[in-house]
């Protein structure tokens, strides 16, 4: 079983997520998306895999998420996007991507839905 995690190895619960899939045997392609954030077709895909809008993927306790002004309620959900394609950090993690299934480790036992 091939599956995609987005992680990021600071964070408990993606380290947790990670663990589960290692020991459901998935063949988890691991990307650090710090690293290497996904490309704006990827992070699209991701919030229309997730059925929910992108101000739900952002991450609004970073200090990120108001320096950028991406507080504003009025922003587009095109500037949403382009806004975590500039700060990563505020993509909710872990994401994890299987099959075009895709679910938030959040927490980490959430992934088994889609495994």
């Amino acid at each position: 079983m091939t599956v995609k995690i987005y992680h990021n190895p600071k964070c408990s619960k993606s380290r947790a997520t990670l663990q589960i899939l290692q020991e459901q045997g998935a063949d988890a392609e691991v990307v650090e998306y710090l690293k290497t954030p996904p490309s704006r077709e990827e992070l699209v895909r991701i919030i229309e895999g997730l059925g929910i809008s992108p101000r739900e993927l952002i991450r609004k306790g970073e200090a990120e998420y108001a320096e950028a002004g991406l507080d504003d309620p009025e922003l587009s959900d095109e500037q949403l996007i382009q806004g975590m394609l500039d700060h990563p950090r505020l993509i909710e993690r872990p994401i994890v991507v299987k099959d075009g299934k895709v679910v938030i480790g959040r927490p980490p036992e959430r992934v088994l839905d889609i495994l």
